[in-house]
């Protein structure tokens, strides 16, 4: 399973992916009662329940709220989990670039101009350009690093929402030290989830492999344990990606879908699920069973 930000309430005010800490314990409740949660050395060995159907939590991209609200709960129920965390606070950023984009959009004016292109705002706040009607989200995820950290410059001028602490848990991610205490729990495995989170098949594959190369360094130099899952950023990748991620050091590799037919006789590669923030946690739990959403 692909969770990814816990907040306390209004959880999808910026981002489709969050759910609020009340309805995630209601899930841990119910895997508690019902599923048999097994981590994700588990998951890659075969470790299963015959009795019960098997769920391993995997949480991605490293966000603060992970440490203030999962982390405890995780304790409490007693249910492990995998953390893929990115390199960005490594790179001196305390936010990925797609949650500065999407966060920007929501405050900003109704139309910006930006590398001497217009854009407006349509559908979901999304900013979109009126010559060629692709969304700066898309435009910018093809690029490298530079860009877009050139962009969070450009439009921190002009929104400067950092100031808001009161909603630091849509987009924070956590300190090096928080990374460090969530790796000491007995409940908690850290794995990477690339060095800037870009999308690893838009760039090079010298500079993919650079990202994930940079990305394992950072974390096991963090947490002094060794880190051999990789969670692809999107669930992008192709065959020179996950070759390099071998070469890497990476030995488990987490997708979401399978992109090639020839995936499933993969060892090191595995799908997930992407948790749905609009349905009960019951019909989360039905979904969950079946791989799919009605």
């Amino acid at each position: 399973m692909i969770y990814h930000g816990i907040c306390q309430q209004d959880h999808t005010r910026f981002n489709p992916i969050f759910l609020t800490a009340k309805i995630f314990e209601e899930h841990l409740k119910l895997y508690q009662q019902y599923f048999n949660t097994i981590s994700l050395e588990d998951y890659y060995s075969g470790s299963f329940s015959d009795s019960k159907f098997n769920v391993c939590l995997s949480f991605d991209d490293g966000f603060a709220n992970n440490h203030k609200y999962v982390l405890p709960l995780l304790d409490k129920y007693q249910i492990p989990a995998t953390f893929f965390i990115t390199g960005i606070r490594d790179a001196g950023c305390d936010i990925l670039w797609n949650d500065f984009l999407g966060i920007a959009s929501k405050y900003g004016p109704k139309n910006i101009w930006y590398k001497f292109e217009h854009y407006y705002k349509g559908e979901h706040d999304k900013y979109i350009s009126t010559t060629t009607g692709i969304r700066m989200m898309d435009r910018l995820r093809s690029t490298g690093y530079e860009e877009k950290a050139e962009m969070m410059d450009i439009m921190h001028q002009l929104v400067p929402f950092k100031k808001h602490e009161a909603e630091n848990d849509y987009w924070l991610q956590m300190t090096i030290e928080q990374i460090r205490e969530l790796a000491s729990s007995p409940f908690a495995a850290i794995g990477a989830h690339g060095y800037y989170h870009n999308d690893l098949t838009k760039i090079s594959i010298e500079d993919a492999s650079r990202e994930m190369i940079r990305s394992n360094r950072f974390l096991e130099t963090a947490i002094q344990k060794e880190v051999k899952s990789f969670a692809f950023p999107y669930g992008s990748y192709t065959k020179p990606v996950i070759a390099a991620a071998k070469q890497a050091g990476y030995s488990q590799l987490l997708a979401m879908d399978f992109l090639f037919d020839e995936d499933h006789q993969e060892t090191t590669l595995r799908e997930r699920f992407t948790v749905n923030p609009f349905i009960s946690p019951a019909n989360q739990m039905r979904a969950t069973i079946n791989r799919r959403y009605e």
